[in-house]
């Protein structure tokens, strides 16, 4: 299962690389990677109704990461593809439609949050009503969409994480879309610094001077502030809203950086106070 499984994923994503290379118009590149989607979850369907699995662990991983892996991108792109088709025409108007879609995602947050909590929590005690067939239970966040797929290759809740997965890709392309013009054309060194630290201990700096309001008296969207950091700083932070959700989640030590750059100047102090 997992050999197959890995190469259809490697397949897939390899041709929808290609394509992201070759295409130059979205919508006709959107299209053709929904159909490649759709073929490769045919495949895998097929392949899993004939096979079967192994044992309850292995239906719970193919149900819960890897068939939500594929799914993700199909509500990613068929997304995308509404998106570009129904944008409007004019800076404002664009702004005002992307920061509704916007709005939307917050709103599948909000109204899934226990899920999302049990889900980035890595927990996996309620697992086998989640993820196996045939053991929805009603009363766990379960959407009406479950009743009317085919439960053959669905559980309860495998939807659900693609959705969860896919809104991250989501977010990041509307945020991108939202504030890529607002880089005005200011003059900046001509030698930038490189940041040589890791990008999660950049992310955990980046939303705690957020928290702290220190830039426009706090009224400064998070994404410009990434956008800035990324830009002086010579670093690809990729989708920083999920780096932020898994320092959130962190058992032990969700301030690791922080506290790192606390302890350190502490030291220096010391060490100045002594000379």
């Amino acid at each position: 299962m997992e050999k197959f499984y890995n190469e259809t994923l490697y397949k897939l994503e390899f041709s929808i690389n290609e394509l992201e290379i070759e295409t130059d118009c979205s919508i006709q590149q959107v299209e053709t990677v929904i159909h490649l989607i759709l073929k490769c979850l045919s495949e895998v369907k097929e392949y899993i109704l004939k096979r079967g699995f192994k044992n309850t662990d292995e239906e719970i991983r193919f149900f819960k990461y890897q068939k939500p892996t594929i799914v993700s991108k199909l509500i990613y792109y068929n997304t995308i593809y509404k998106i570009e088709a129904r944008k409007p025409y004019g800076a404002k108007p664009i702004k005002k439609y992307l920061t509704k879609e916007l709005k939307k995602l917050k709103r599948f947050f909000d109204n899934n949050l226990d899920f999302y909590k049990y889900y980035r929590s890595n927990n996996s005690f309620l697992d086998e009503s989640f993820f196996v067939r045939g053991r929805h239970d009603i009363k766990l966040w379960l959407d009406t969409y479950y009743f009317q797929s085919d439960q053959s290759f669905s559980t309860s809740h495998d939807y659900k994480v693609a959705k969860i997965i896919a809104n991250d890709m989501i977010q990041v392309y509307v945020e991108k879309q939202l504030y890529s013009k607002t880089q005005d054309n200011k003059s900046v060194a001509t030698e930038k610094l490189n940041w040589t630290g890791s990008k999660t201990a950049m992310i955990e700096l980046i939303y705690a001077l957020n928290c702290q309001g220190v830039f426009d008296n706090g009224n400064t969207d998070i994404r410009l502030i990434a956008q800035y950091f990324e830009n002086t700083f010579n670093i690809d932070l990729g989708n920083f809203y999920q780096t932020f959700l898994e320092l959130r989640t962190r058992k032990i030590n969700r301030t690791k950086f922080l506290d790192e750059l606390r302890d350190g100047l502490l030291k220096k102090m010391d060490e100045q106070d002594e000379k």
